[in-house]
């Protein structure tokens, strides 16, 4: 789950890390009341959307006056606001932040993950922050700092100032920005977040360390401990397919291809998706069933994958482990049914009741592809793609009448006139 900045600012705050004063807004109107309430002479109106690069997608604004501050919400208030994490179609802005302007001197990094290999939150900073820091990750990545965080003792305060030096930050402000990291990694901690992030993180004219924006993602299985954020979620900025998936327990996931996977457990799915690659196809979605599967909740998954208009075919993948293969088989049935599939379905059962299962779908009566592993279901929806459909039968096309048939059609008009001649003259 994503928050918005403002929002993540507020966890900020509430842990210790410093950030500017702003206020959220839904209106120009509102945007003008925050930017007065606010004070100051400049002010810094940003469009509130779950993605990065928006200042270079005209997402941030610097406002000198009270007027250019309601100017501005205006003209972002409704747009589609495109960036490289939107794509082409861009996300419709709906919330705004106005911030108190700040008095930078040197914009930076700092970003705390859960590493998978070493199983501890990874601490990332760099000296280069701000709209281009992928690049210096790609480009220069002995500017990215790592350290790995004991899950036990904590960020010590000689951990997170030895970051501070190492990213450019002056002695005098070393204890305060080993204060601002340890904040941070409390968030991280006790929120249960899956990714923090502030990019720039700010040295002020003053020397003073602010977090100048904030990125907060949380893992999904631990928001049932955290009501207060689940309360953040703005579902406008979410897939509606995946809002709806996750009604019926589904964990789905929309992609840009054309063949829709449904399979039963998280690695699994990745498998299958990998192989219709190799095969040359391109999956539509990550849709994960999970071990406990009703045909009610099948049937859910395809009307969910249907829904997608890039969907040209289905491939079914199932290992029948704690999810019986024949339950699967008679989901996939009275789904099929349910929708009026239109598009080729292909299916590989694996495991427990995998005869009944088959049996089930051959009996049904529908136009099922079976298939006897991965590489051959995949192979299979891929092929299903390229064959071009027949082309609907159109009227007859007339017959040309013959050439003697059209020289007797002649002459016989020729002796017609004559006679229609001949009785005038009479």
């Amino acid at each position: 789950m994503k928050i918005h900045e403002y929002q993540g600012k507020e966890l900020f705050r509430k842990y210790g890390v410093p950030t500017p004063n702003g206020l959220p807004c839904f209106t120009a109107d509102e945007a003008l009341e925050a930017a007065r309430k606010l004070g100051g002479q400049v002010w810094v109106v940003k469009a509130q959307i779950h993605a990065g690069g928006r200042g270079r997608g005209g997402g941030v604004k610097v406002a000198k006056s009270l007027d250019e501050v309601r100017d501005k919400a205006k003209q972002m208030l409704g747009m589609q606001l495109v960036t490289h994490q939107t794509g082409a179609g861009g996300q419709k802005v709906r919330r705004l932040l106005v911030e108190e302007g700040a008095d930078i001197a040197k914009e930076l990094y700092i970003g705390m993950l859960v590493d998978r290999v070493t199983q501890r939150v990874a601490l990332m900073a760099s000296s280069e922050g701000g709209m281009d820091i992928e690049q210096v990750a790609a480009r220069t990545p002995q500017k990215i700092h790592k350290i790995f965080i004991d899950p036990q003792a904590g960020l010590s305060q000689a951990e997170a100032q030895g970051v501070a030096r190492k990213i450019g930050i002056p002695e005098a402000s070393a204890k305060q920005a080993g204060d601002l990291l340890k904040a941070l990694y409390r968030c991280f901690w006790e929120t249960d977040a899956s990714l923090a992030e502030i990019n720039p993180l700010i040295l002020t004219r003053g020397g003073r360390v602010v977090a100048l924006d904030s990125k907060l993602n949380f893992d999904d299985n631990a928001l049932f401990r955290h009501p207060e954020i689940v309360a953040m979620r703005d579902l406008d900025e979410e897939d509606p397919l995946e809002i709806e998936a996750s009604k019926h327990d589904l964990n789905y996931i929309s992609l840009d291809g054309a063949i829709g996977c449904m399979v039963n457990g998280a690695g699994l799915a990745m498998a299958t998706m990998d192989t219709i690659k190799l095969f040359g196809g391109s999956p539509a979605n990550f849709l994960d069933v999970g071990g406990g599967a009703t045909a009610e909740k099948v049937a859910a998954a395809f009307k969910i994958m249907l829904s997608n208009r890039k969907v040209k075919a289905i491939l079914v993948n199932i290992f029948g482990g704690i999810m019986k293969c024949d339950t699967i088989a008679a989901g996939v049935v009275a789904a099929a049914r349910k929708v009026k599939l239109s598009v080729p379905l292909v299916v590989r059962m694996k495991g427990t009741n995998e005869d009944l299962g088959k049996k089930i779908l051959k009996d049904s009566g529908l136009r099922i592809i079976s298939a006897g592993s991965l590489g051959d279901a995949a192979k299979k929806a891929v092929a299903t793609l390229r064959k071009k459909p027949k082309p609907k039968p159109g009227p007859k096309p007339r017959k040309k009448p013959a050439k003697k048939a059209v020289k007797k059609k002649l002459l016989n008009n020729k002796a017609r006139a004559k006679k229609v001649v001949r009785r005038k003259k009479e």
